[in-house]
């Protein structure tokens, strides 16, 4: 499908629908999900997911805090698109504007994946915030002649507009999400976001947002600022992670003045998907280590 999804037809059985809404902010319509009281931590999704990533952190996170998550720029249900572009400048940018808009100073900024490069972006550019908690972050691009190349890629389908329309046409029609998802995360995740993903990745305008966002991603910029990044950053990684070597996390450790890293045996890239409950252990237990 090349249109936008809709949210009364595609988001009917949305995880935690009842926590939805929609808020503009910036040039873009934010599908935003909140729950819990308390002090506020923001939760950032990976490349191609959106807010059902977060389906049983979220509820967990929630009993002692106010947890905000949303559908990053031209993901999921969320509409428009950030005045810097799908980069990682751009998204962290718009990322602020809608915390400034929702009027939240959050204690915790926590990314999954190309979520977690956000979040340390965002500290980077200025954004305040005592903690980044990265889940499998992806911190680390390429090394040496694949980064131009994969990047060019990424390029030349965005470009090309049947690129997006062919890939999601094979999602619908192939029927093998999950095992997709896990060759390429080493994660076996239930069935509710095997639905969530193959809907996602069924429409075009996901996936070419999805495309783009690879495309326009400097990790090597962000790389080179991380020992500049003065807040306390958490680092906890799935062993099994097949997108994110655990080793490339370990190098990202050694360039943060204030940084730490669990790895969690038997996860895979989407641990947090997997088994939120050793997830949501992990953080609470490193929270105590630092308080």
């Amino acid at each position: 499908m090349s249109r936008p999804l809709d949210w009364d037809s595609d988001g009917r059985d949305w995880p935690h629908r009842e926590a939805s809404r929609f808020v503009a902010a910036g040039s873009l319509t934010w599908h935003v999900q909140e729950m819990g009281s308390g002090p506020a931590l923001v939760l950032l999704h990976g490349t191609g997911a959106a807010t059902h990533s977060w389906r049983h952190l979220m509820p967990l996170l929630a009993q002692h805090n106010r947890v905000i998550a949303m559908d990053l720029p031209g993901h999921g249900f969320t509409r428009g698109r950030p005045a810097g572009g799908l980069t990682l400048p751009g998204m962290a940018a718009a990322v602020a504007t809608l915390l400034q808009k929702l009027e939240v100073q959050p204690e915790r900024l926590i990314g999954h994946s190309a979520g977690a490069a956000i979040a340390l972006r965002m500290v980077r550019d200025g954004f305040a915030v005592p903690e980044v908690i990265g889940l499998n972050a992806a911190l680390s691009p390429f090394p040496g002649f694949f980064a131009p190349l994969f990047q060019g890629l990424a390029r030349a389908l965005v470009l090309n507009p049947l690129v997006p329309r062919l890939f999601a046409a094979s999602a619908r029609t192939s029927g093998d999400t999950g095992r997709l998802l896990v060759r390429s995360t080493g994660s076996n995740i239930d069935a509710e976001g095997v639905r969530s993903y193959a809907m996602l990745l069924g429409n075009a305008l996901h996936c070419r947002g999805a495309l783009e966002m690879m495309a326009g991603w400097d990790l090597a910029g962000l790389q080179r600022d991380l020992p500049k990044v003065m807040a306390q950053v958490r680092l906890i990684h799935g062993a099994k992670d097949a997108a994110v070597p655990v080793g490339s996390v370990e190098q990202a450790v050694k360039l943060m003045p204030q940084a730490t890293l669990e790895v969690l045996a038997g996860l895979g890239h989407l641990a947090h998907e997997e088994r939120a409950d050793l997830v949501a252990e992990a953080m609470a237990a490193a929270a105590a280590v630092h308080a």
